[in-house]
């Protein structure tokens, strides 16, 4: 079955999904930390910029320790996201430096970073006034 989705700036892009795929800006962008949580990404937070910012509903944010496990946590959430929701992003940005990875999904825009470039721009602290929503972790780890 075809679903249309229309984002912010009026486009609208056409997946392949199951019936009653479509899914909430909060909903995907809890998929999407719970496959970052899978690839152990860290200090996992999501924002709801839906009423300070007219460019997307939802960030996640998330950190990585090295190139390649930003790069694997990338990887994960779009295969967790095309196979859950049948969508890709629309854009990604900083894979092949993958210090600051970019998954542009329309209504979640998913900000990888590596600690320092986290530090340094400090989206968190930009968009403060963003109201946070919880993280559901994907299993509890126990030693």
């Amino acid at each position: 079955m075809n679903n249309d989705f229309s984002y912010h700036d009026n486009t609208s892009v056409t997946f392949l999904t199951q019936p009653g795929a479509e899914v909430s800006a909060q909903h995907l962008a809890q998929t999407i930390a719970t496959a970052a949580d899978e690839r152990k990404a860290a200090d996992i937070t999501l924002l709801d910029v839906s009423e300070v910012s007219y460019l997307t509903d939802c960030f996640v944010i998330a950190t990585g320790f090295s190139r390649t496990q930003v790069r694997a946590i990338a990887d994960a959430i779009e295969t967790t996201v095309a196979e859950t929701w049948g969508r890709q992003p629309r854009r990604v940005e900083g894979k092949a430096e993958a210090s600051w990875v970019l998954l542009d999904y329309g209504d979640v825009i998913v900000h990888l970073f590596l600690p320092q470039e986290r530090e340094f721009y400090h989206l968190e602290a930009f968009w403060g006034h963003a109201k946070r929503l919880p993280v559901q972790r994907a299993l509890d780890r126990q030693p």
